[in-house]
């Protein structure tokens, strides 16, 4: 598709109505990284910047999912979404960026639209990767931030914002209908990306066999749960800027649901590496996690090949994941 993204003009009057008019929108530039919605700063005539987030078809580099219903899986994306997680989350105390206006009319502009706190500190991964002193302290203030969202608890599955207001009912979003608990939407799920892999990645496809095995021996053993809790779902270390007080900051929020815990921290101990042990908490079912580490890699392998069926722009990035993930899913076979 010819995509068109927004450019200075188109932003500058949702600028206005939202910071005033005695300030002149100087430059809007796009970010890289993004494959659901555009993120652009803002900057200004006085040398002060907004982020801008755009919800549009032309942001949006995932083809249609179509396929089986992977209930809270699904796509993650919409200011709707945005406005529900940030809610909860400034609510019990976890920082995330300010919010000068959120614009679902589509009158002042094309699409779904949010402009907020532009924080300027790096990212984690950022300040990890370079050795920069702060890092661990940042690292551990997450750790307290995580413990404040995963003491949420839910009887009900599902993204923040697709769950109504009453949290006392059963399991609730799109799959739990069936009334699937959380590792039988991963079991679902993860034998969808196995056959999604094995149909691209031939040494994925001289494996099937023993990895859909695996991947149920690993499901048969976990025993059932109905305590879920809050999780981001996605929180990797450039998904956590830091302010100019040292705080992080979580951004990407659109996908925060009520699930199994473990998912989150199959998902944290991937990303962190090294540094994951100071974000694990006690108590953590290792049945669960175990199935969830060949799940996520099944779904890390799944997904990026999704991606390289368009014209997403970092090609060699989601090569690398592949690559990646076909290795640690092939180390549970060896």
């Amino acid at each position: 598709m010819e995509r068109a993204f927004a450019g200075r003009e188109e932003l500058a009057g949702v600028a206005a109505s939202a910071l005033g008019a005695d300030r002149r929108l100087a430059r809007v530039e796009r970010l890289r990284g993004g494959s659901k919605k555009g993120v652009y700063r803002l900057v200004f005539d006085d040398g002060t910047s907004v982020i801008g987030y755009v919800w549009s078809a032309a942001e949006n580099y995932w083809p249609d999912a179509g396929g089986p219903d992977h209930g809270p899986f699904g796509d993650a994306s919409g200011a709707g979404l945005f406005e529900a997680a940030h809610a909860e989350l400034t609510g019990l105390g976890v920082r995330v960026p300010r919010v000068y206006l959120i614009d679902r009319s589509r009158t002042a502009f094309a699409d779904d639209i949010a402009l907020v706190e532009d924080v300027r500190g790096g990212t984690l991964e950022s300040w990890l990767d370079g050795g920069r002193a702060g890092g661990e302290e940042v690292l551990a203030r997450l750790a307290g931030a995580l413990k404040l969202m995963h003491a949420r608890r839910d009887r009900r599955i599902g993204k923040l914002g697709l769950l109504g207001a009453d949290r006392v009912g059963g399991v609730g979003g799109a799959a739990a209908a069936a009334g699937r608990t959380c590792e039988q939407i991963v079991l679902d799920r993860a034998l969808d990306h196995l056959a999604q892999a094995a149909a691209r990645v031939e040494s994925v496809a001289g494996a099937r066999a023993r990895l859909a095995e695996i991947t149920g021996e690993l499901f048969a053993a976990v025993r059932p749960r109905t305590d879920h809790r809050l999780i981001h779902g996605e929180l990797g270390p450039d998904h956590v800027l830091i302010d100019s007080y040292g705080q992080p900051v979580l951004i990407d929020i659109e996908g925060l649901m009520f699930f199994d815990v473990e998912w989150e921290h199959v998902f944290l101990e991937l990303r962190f590496g090294g540094h994951y042990p100071v974000l694990r908490p006690g108590g953590l079912d290792e049945r669960r996690l175990a199935f969830y580490r060949l799940a996520m890699h099944l779904s890390l392998i799944a997904g990026p090949l999704r991606l390289l069926d368009g014209d997403f722009p970092d090609r060699d990035e989601m090569t690398e994941i592949v690559d990646y993930n076909v290795g640690r899913a092939l180390a549970f076979v060896r």
